[in-house]
């Protein structure tokens, strides 16, 4: 580590300061690794979580651990909440992140990865279009490192002029964005669809069910014809407003939407005790 003139160690550098865990081991990025014959690789055989870190404070990290703690039972994959934890904090400290993201993963090869990684440049509202999808029954209630479909339902979409996909299955029921979940706004009714259609149990939309007053109910594109307002809600996104399904119009942000969103950041101020 460099020195400052006054002969005292200087702060790190970008570069110095460890942005990954491998198996408990703080290294750069750049120099973080795993064998190439790691089926979570070959395979995408593994499971991971993705958590928002606020002023590097981790928000709902018990919870997205126990989620990945379920995906990884139903995975049948060997797996230490416990061991991942200590992995993530002790990252945390040694990155001094600020805002960022924290991207946790174990794989069938029996390593633990923890990356530091920056937020993404969202714009203020999205247009989504539908792409037809079939959830893997077998992977209910696991999210996997096999998202290959999903990041191509999203560059599908992009293709055809959208900034993001809707997930729809073969017989109309429209289900969720590949990485956020939906919601929309009829006559002030805040609407989901809801988890027996096979959607991720996210953790930013029972929030919203449970402060929200929101409710579950099958959707359709004939359901978002009836939409008054639409928006996406996610760990990474929050609240995306949708100004646009398919060709139809909607309002980037209406009153009800401003409200989820200003009522979710307040929650997630009071439960990290972050000052206003």
């Amino acid at each position: 580590m460099n020195a400052r003139g006054d002969g005292q160690p200087a702060e790190p550098t970008a570069d110095e300061l460890a942005t990954a865990c491998v198996d408990g081991a703080l290294l750069a990025t750049k120099a973080a690794m795993i064998p190439v014959t790691d089926e979570g690789l070959l395979r995408g055989d593994g499971v991971f979580e993705v958590i928002r870190l606020y002023d590097g404070r981790p928000f709902a990290l018990d919870e997205h651990l126990a989620r990945m703690t379920r995906s990884a039972e139903n995975l049948r994959l060997p797996f230490s909440p416990d061991d991942l934890e200590h992995d993530a904090l002790a990252l945390i400290d040694a990155a001094r992140p600020g805002d960022r993201l924290l991207r946790l993963v174990v794989t069938r090869g029996g390593h633990r990865v923890a990356l530091i990684e920056p937020l993404p440049d969202l714009p203020p509202s999205i247009s989504v279009g539908y792409i037809t999808y079939s959830p893997t029954r077998v992977l209910d209630d696991i999210k996997s490192l096999s998202y290959a479909p999903n990041m191509l339902a999203g560059r599908l979409a992009r293709e055809r002029g959208h900034d993001e996909a809707l997930l729809v299955t073969p017989h109309g029921r429209v289900l969720e964005a590949p990485t956020a979940s939906l919601f929309w706004v009829r006559d002030g009714d805040i609407l989901t669809p809801p988890l027996s259609d096979h959607i991720l149990q996210s953790i930013t939309r029972r929030r919203i069910l449970e402060y929200a007053g929101a409710g579950e109910e099958a959707t359709t594109r004939e359901s978002l014809e009836e939409a008054d307002e639409v928006f996406l809600a996610s760990t990474v996104r929050e609240v995306m407003p949708v100004h646009q399904v398919e060709d139809r119009a909607l309002p980037a942000g209406g009153p009800v939407t401003r409200q989820v969103a200003a009522a979710l950041a307040q929650r997630i101020s009071d439960e990290l005790g972050l000052r206003a």
